[in-house]
């Protein structure tokens, strides 16, 4: 199975090619941060970046991303292009597609990102929309390959979700599953990811959203020998190697529960040190970002040195979203045959494995 022209999902890559993109990004980390060496794969290239919300780590990594791989970006916010309005989805991405190298859009709904991969020249990466959020998936598996407990491969690891069920966690559950991880979500009835997740549409069509999601998920453990287990019981996360929140009220919901979101989730479902270590002694934290301070995660676990990796999954944004506009974009040559750094045969083989895929 080759590379798609696009980033839309990581359910449309095999777990081989997911896997080969984080070593590119772990070589390029090395290359950059511990050699100073800059592999300019995108020289001269241009990034179109579409953002229907406001954002700061998504913006500022795909920013400093292509930079550094010797590129531009260029930024359209809401409102400053034709985006389905006056002129059609379409019509944009024809357009786009031949102005730019490679776009990324954080969209509104789903079907925007899609349609701008269907009209354009230029591959497409999903900086996040309604049903999934690829480029954090990547940044998360990164994190945890990097910190994986002792003796274990990432395909012994448990990662447990705690909370609501947002793009986020459904993101989550994809790429668990993809590689092979036992993923568990530990949440309240209504908002599993089997209820729909998101809490987008009716009831009716949440259920029905619900199996599609989940169906995901399975198909992928029917490959990869990963689990999937949803569960309002605690005793579901104990023993897990990495500890993951959210906000509880998703960006994307479509109904305003801020009056009673806390007394749905708070006490039982806050991420505190009781809940760490309830999980393992050396269980790991992750959130997406940004948090709501001590709602769903408290001072104490998200700035716990020893615990938290929280900050280091925020910057693995950067490191990642490097390989993925390597792998997705048009590579030029490298120009190091007279650079000496310590990550250039990682970084070499790395790539050299992305071509073979």
């Amino acid at each position: 199975m080759a590379y798609p022209k696009d980033f839309i999902d990581t359910n449309d890559l095999t777990k081989e090619q997911v896997l080969a993109i984080e070593d590119l990004a772990i070589a390029m980390k090395k290359a950059i941060k511990v050699d100073g060496y800059y592999p300019h794969l995108l020289r001269n290239q241009s990034l179109g970046m579409i953002f229907q919300q406001v954002s700061t780590r998504t913006r500022v990594s795909f920013e400093t991303a292509m930079c550094d791989l010797g590129g531009h970006a260029e930024f359209f916010g809401p409102g400053t292009i034709q985006l389905g309005g006056h002129e059609s989805l379409g019509d944009t991405a024809r357009v786009m597609g031949s102005l730019l190298d490679i776009m990324m859009a954080r969209v509104n709904r789903h079907a925007d990102v899609e349609g701008l991969a269907a009209g354009s020249a230029a591959p497409v990466l999903n900086g996040m929309s309604e049903f999934n959020h690829p480029t954090q998936e990547m940044g998360d598996l990164m994190t945890m390959l990097e910190n994986l407990p002792e003796g274990k491969k990432i395909e012994d690891c448990t990662l447990a979700f705690i909370g609501d069920a947002t793009q986020v966690c459904v993101s989550l559950m994809f790429i668990a599953s993809k590689v092979g991880m036992h993923f568990v979500q530990f949440g309240p009835k209504g908002h599993q990811i089997p209820d729909g997740g998101l809490h987008v549409g009716t009831k009716e069509e949440r259920a029905e959203f619900g199996k599609q999601l989940m169906a995901i998920g399975e198909e992928n453990c029917k490959k990869s020998g990963g689990t999937i287990v949803i569960s309002d019981d605690i005793e579901c996360i104990k023993g897990a190697d990495f500890v993951y929140t959210d906000v509880w009220y998703g960006l994307y919901d479509d109904e305003v529960s801020g009056t009673n979101y806390m007394d749905v989730f708070y006490p039982k479902y806050q991420v505190t040190m009781d809940m760490m270590n309830f999980a393992g002694p050396n269980s790991k934290f992750m959130h997406c970002l940004p948090a709501t301070r001590n709602e769903e995660v408290t001072d104490e676990v998200m700035d716990n040195p020893e615990r938290s990796l929280c900050w280091d999954e925020a910057e693995n944004r950067k490191h990642s979203i490097r390989a993925l506009l390597a792998t997705f974009g048009r590579r030029t040559p490298l120009n190091d045959e007279d650079v000496e750094y310590s990550a250039k045969d990682e970084l070499h083989a790395a790539l050299a494995k992305i071509e073979s895929l």
